[in-house]
């Protein structure tokens, strides 16, 4: 028969379950592991495909179902093909680009979470925040997950979680819900609800479905997370690890502390030991004090003893050297004396010459600085007198 997957899990067992449906109804199929480790592809929701087996009845609920031997796809679902066209587009739109995605906090100081309050989705993830982060406040923005008025009611509970940020509400936000057919996970595939993810201010985790489900919101959103249990884990950092790393470092910090204060009680100890009672260091420098006054005083009468000495050795030396350069000096003085009484020209002018000298009282020591009919002055040894030149002869 030929038609579209819907509800496709794969157990641990190996064995496939799923419901294949069209346009006249449903039938649940089963593919048991032996059929399924033959597959050369990998089902999944909305794909349409061809499938031969044999009908049973499942005798504890008394269902038709169809054991699947062998499947093949046929094609996709359109709900599938509209999925693809709708991520294409959003996706040249930038709304999932890597870059565009922020890191949610390591330690949240508030907790949105976006979904069904009557949605399994919610009770798990308020258990597992009440587990690992107690102390975490969490608020519930309720809206439908599933129906015609979902995307509008997700998109409002965005909206006003995004408008209480600035409050300091939540600092992360987890958009969640449990799992489901293609059909059941329609609402988020929704445009307006990848752009209402887009524009939020807080990191945005979902947890849409199960681990092999995925939506077009998951794309959008800043991490997403396989289940909504494991998105409550990815926002919150376990309390019993935390609490024990703390304890841990707690621990090392006070073996380091006491380590600390072993070594400085040690260096203490070896100061003390150096430095001894402060009464004795002080008598001790004390009596060094008294020792060098001691030594400085001898030292000083010693030498003031030498210097005495010295001076009284020295005595008559110097006051002979002291008569000698006198006598020198008065001799020299004597013989400098002398010298210039010979060159005193009051004795050249008593023995017959004169100085002559002109009107401005220049020397003339020649002829040729005057001239006849020139009033000269000539000093003699016991006077002055005015002469007129009468005549000049050169070589007389």
């Amino acid at each position: 028969m030929r038609g579209e997957i819907s509800g496709f899990s794969r157990a641990s067992s190996g064995h496939c379950y799923f419901s294949l449906k069209d346009s006249a109804g449903q039938i649940r199929c089963a593919m048991f592991r032996r059929s399924a480790d033959g597959l050369k592809f990998q089902p999944g929701e909305g794909m349409v495909v061809e499938a031969q087996g044999r009908l049973d009845l499942y005798g504890p609920r008394g269902d038709l179902q169809l054991i699947v031997e062998r499947l093949q796809p046929a094609g996709l679902g359109s709900l599938y093909e509209q999925f693809l066209r709708l991520k294409a587009k959003l996706e040249a739109e930038g709304l999932f680009d890597a870059g565009r995605k922020r890191v949610p906090p390591r330690f949240p100081r508030g907790i949105g979470v976006v979904t069904s309050l009557g949605a399994a989705a919610l009770r798990d993830v308020v258990t597992t925040l009440r587990r690992r982060a107690p102390h975490v406040p969490v608020t519930i923005y309720p809206a439908s997950v599933q129906g015609a008025s979902a995307p509008d009611e997700i998109v409002a509970a965005l909206r006003q979680a995004a408008g209480r940020h600035a409050s300091g509400e939540c600092d992360v936000l987890l958009l969640v819900r449990g799992g489901g057919s293609i059909e059941d996970l329609w609402s988020f595939n929704d445009e307006r609800v990848v752009c209402a993810v887009v524009a939020v201010p807080m990191p945005v985790i979902t947890g849409v479905g199960h681990e092999t489900d995925f939506t077009l919101v998951d794309f959008a959103s800043d991490l997403r997370a396989p289940t909504p249990t494991a998105a409550a884990e990815l926002c919150t950092p376990a309390r019993d690890e935390q609490l024990a790393a703390l304890q841990w470092l707690g621990s090392r910090l006070s073996d380091l502390m006491l380590q600390n204060l072993d070594t400085r009680a040690q260096r203490l100890d070896r100061i003390a030991q150096r430095l001894g009672r402060p009464s004795a260091r002080l008598h001790e420098g004390r009596q060094r004090l008294l020792s060098l006054e001691h030594r400085l005083q001898g030292a000083l009468r010693l030498s003031l003893e030498r210097r005495r000495g010295q001076l009284q050795r020295l005595s008559p030396v110097l006051e002979q050297s002291a008569a000698q350069y006198l006598q020198r000096q008065q001799r020299r003085l004597d013989r400098c004396a002398t010298a210039l009484t010979h060159l005193d020209p009051q004795l050249v002018l008593e023995r017959g010459y004169a100085y002559l000298t002109d009107a401005q009282g220049r020397a003339i020591t020649g002829i040729g600085q005057t001239q006849v009919g020139a009033s000269l002055q000539a000093r003699l040894a016991d006077g002055r007198m005015d002469v007129l030149v009468t005549g000049l002869d050169k070589g007389a």
